[in-house]
């Protein structure tokens, strides 16, 4: 069997390329069912894309290279897309747009676009080889038998390693080391972080607005603690940012001045405790959990130094995780195919024409709250009009 086009994974960017790719095109999954990661996603109800989005908000060896296809296909594309088929959503904050209803009208919504199409879409396949002689000989197993696919073209959007219980593989990366492309080394990304000994397991459940910072980044979102460390969206953004080894750091009232608050608290409360006027302006358990290390005295006879130096410390928490919880929890992989193998605008492996590689499997990774799959989106649509070009 013959095909212009063979895309390799029916997820979003998948999906997305064969809407757009033309003539003979074929879309092959291992899953059972497309857009299992689009499925889960927001909690069940897709944040698709943000309204922010801009190339500053994706992290990459060459922060240059997603320029090109979120330029041409923007958010804006997108969602005028989504509100072609009917899909009413609603923005929820920070620029993050979700479906008021549910996640799988985007999955039908891709679906519908691939029949429009006419691209073919084999589910439950398997990837056992590949080669190229002219054209790429791919061979799948499919309903317990194998056979020989060749393609003019071959399309990488089998994703990353995050979320293993949902199938993710490795697969497009021993791909593309087949064909000679470089690899940046992946590693989990929107991950919560751990640390030793389960010293927050006391705190899970507790959450609050913070600043994270991490490698030179900062995020005002919410902290959540958790039995085995730190997660919300302030985590998980730094998480992305972090090196192994080193502290982040927690503003813990990034919007009130602790310094003013203690001090108007000594005049106007000085007979009480630190941890009883902290308590009205951070949470009781996580003041609690703080308070064993500072002065017991009533509140009039703590130097003014010591309470800046306490607020001080509240504003720059400095602590070290132990790791992240890794691929299992991470909602992206950071790294992937080598941006410098790839063209900016077609998405095409400058040096194998006809392979490409889109969505997660490049080394291009946005920050949480729809980035991601407007990648998925405009790579998709990048590789996928370049090849109907044709």
């Amino acid at each position: 069997m013959h095909v212009n086009t063979l895309i390799l994974g029916a997820g979003a960017a998948g999906m997305m390329a064969a809407a757009h790719a033309g003539r003979s095109t074929l879309v092959i999954d291992h899953a059972k069912a497309p857009g299992e990661k689009i499925r889960i996603s927001g909690g069940g109800r897709c944040n698709f894309t943000n309204l922010g989005c801009a190339p500053d908000r994706f992290i990459s060896r060459n922060p240059h290279f997603a320029k090109s296809a979120l330029a041409r296909y923007t958010q804006h594309d997108f969602i005028a897309l989504v509100a072609a088929h009917g899909i009413a959503y609603h923005e929820k904050t920070l620029g993050q747009l979700f479906c008021d209803g549910s996640a799988r009208q985007i999955v039908q919504m891709l679906r519908d676009e691939m029949a429009a199409a006419h691209a073919d879409l084999w589910l439950d396949t398997t990837v056992e080889e590949i080669r190229h002689d002219g054209a790429f000989q791919v061979a799948l197993t499919r309903e317990g038998r194998t056979q020989v696919v060749t393609a003019t073209h071959l399309v990488l959007a089998t994703g990353g390693k995050s979320i293993p219980a949902m199938g993710a593989t490795d697969l497009a990366y021993r791909i593309a080391a087949q064909f000679g492309l470089g690899l940046v080394t992946p590693r989990p990304g929107l991950v919560p972080f751990t640390f030793a000994n389960d010293r927050f397991r006391p705190l899970a459940g507790t959450a609050l607005p913070t600043r994270a910072a991490a490698g030179g980044h900062s995020f005002d979102e919410a902290t959540l603690f958790t039995h085995r460390g730190l997660s919300g969206p302030a985590i998980l953004q730094a998480s992305s940012y972090w090196i192994e080894g080193e502290a982040i750091t927690l503003d813990l009232s990034p919007e009130k001045s602790l310094a003013e608050v203690l001090l108007a608290a000594k005049r106007s409360d000085g007979r009480k405790s630190l941890s009883t006027i902290l308590s009205r302006h951070l949470p009781a358990r996580l003041v609690q959990h703080l308070s064993p290390d500072w002065p017991t005295d009533p509140m009039a006879a703590i130097p003014d130094a010591t309470l800046r130096d306490l607020a001080q410390t509240l504003h720059h928490w400095q602590l070290t995780p132990a790791g992240t919880e890794g691929y299992r929890t991470a909602e992206v992989t950071l790294g992937g195919i080598d941006t410098a193998a790839l063209d900016a605008r077609t998405m095409e492996a400058k040096a194998v024409p006809g392979l490409f590689a889109i969505g997660e499997a490049v080394d291009v990774t946005g920050w949480l709250g729809g980035y991601n799959f407007q990648w998925a989106w405009s790579s998709g649509w990048a590789a996928g009009t370049a090849i109907a070009a044709r």
